[in-house]
């Protein structure tokens, strides 16, 4: 019961944060991001390269950080669009920095310095397509939509995989993730569906009925392989979670590792389609 209270009321303070940075004004939502980055790049960062090239580390955190700031000072305050591309310059420190570092028995963890901006820092810059329009005005209610998509689609994987899944059907990709199973994925493929549809019709996903079960499909798939592509990392270096930050749920990569990969996907459909 503990543990439940625990999570309850960490789920609650977590749900409260991320209503705050959609729904109040894009500094909050400014702030609470780049943390969440920071955070992110810190756990995943933590599990692949522990405490090897401390310092290397904290340079590609700069790196990622940089990005997201560039990309929301440009979408969100007029920034010179064309200055983005200072957010090469950190990423060149860290590659010339390698040159330097003394012991390098253990070079091979380097790569995940590289690894950490691609994984984590590059798709969660890209949030700021989703709020600020080309004037610049921010609306987070898109990114809520994205987000609630998600997690309803992961609530429906457990769901029916908890009910039907671990005796039905086979499994989703057992090497990797044990638990999932195809049942699971079509319950939160259905899931998923279901809240576009109560989006749309509540006037918070504007878009045409199409374009929001076209994207609550993709969001579903993507964030499938985003949960799977994290589950990776944490098989092969053998840990339960990426970090402890929300008691009860893990850290927040464990939280985002489907949004990582999914609102990305969301945002390039719109953008490909012509209505973002």
């Amino acid at each position: 019961m503990n543990n439940f209270v625990k999570r309850t009321i960490s789920g609650i303070g977590f749900v409260a944060v991320m209503l705050a940075a959609f729904l109040t004004t894009k500094y909050v939502f400014g702030a609470v991001m780049l943390l969440a980055l920071v955070i992110m790049m810190r756990e995943f960062l933590k599990m692949t390269c522990g405490k090897d090239y401390w310092f290397s580390q904290i340079l590609s955190i700069l790196a990622g950080a940089t990005l997201f700031s560039l990309i929301y000072l440009y979408k969100g305050f007029n920034f010179p669009g064309r200055l983005v591309i200072l957010a090469f310059v950190p990423v060149f420190v860290l590659m010339i920095n390698s040159l330097y570092v003394k012991d390098k028995s253990r070079f091979d963890k380097f790569s995940n310095l590289y690894t950490a901006l691609m994984y984590i820092a590059v798709p969660w810059s890209l949030l700021n397509f989703a709020v600020f329009n080309c004037n610049g005005e921010f609306d987070g209610k898109l990114l809520l939509c994205f987000f609630a998509v998600i997690w309803g689609s992961d609530v429906g994987a457990y769901m029916f995989g908890i009910t039907l899944g671990q005796k039905y059907g086979k499994k989703l990709f057992p090497s990797i993730s044990p638990k999932k199973s195809w049942i699971g994925f079509w319950g939160g493929l259905l899931m998923s569906a279901a809240i576009a549809v109560i989006l749309h019709y509540s006037g918070l996903f504007t878009f045409d009925i199409v374009h929001c079960i076209a994207m609550s499909t993709l969001l579903c798939l993507a964030g499938v392989y985003g949960d799977l592509i994290e589950s990776q990392w944490k098989r092969h270096y053998e840990v339960k979670d990426s970090g402890n930050i929300i008691p009860g749920h893990g850290g927040l990569l464990d939280r985002f590792d489907s949004a990582l990969i999914a609102i990305p996907i969301g945002i390039i459909y719109l953008v490909v389609m012509n209505v973002l």
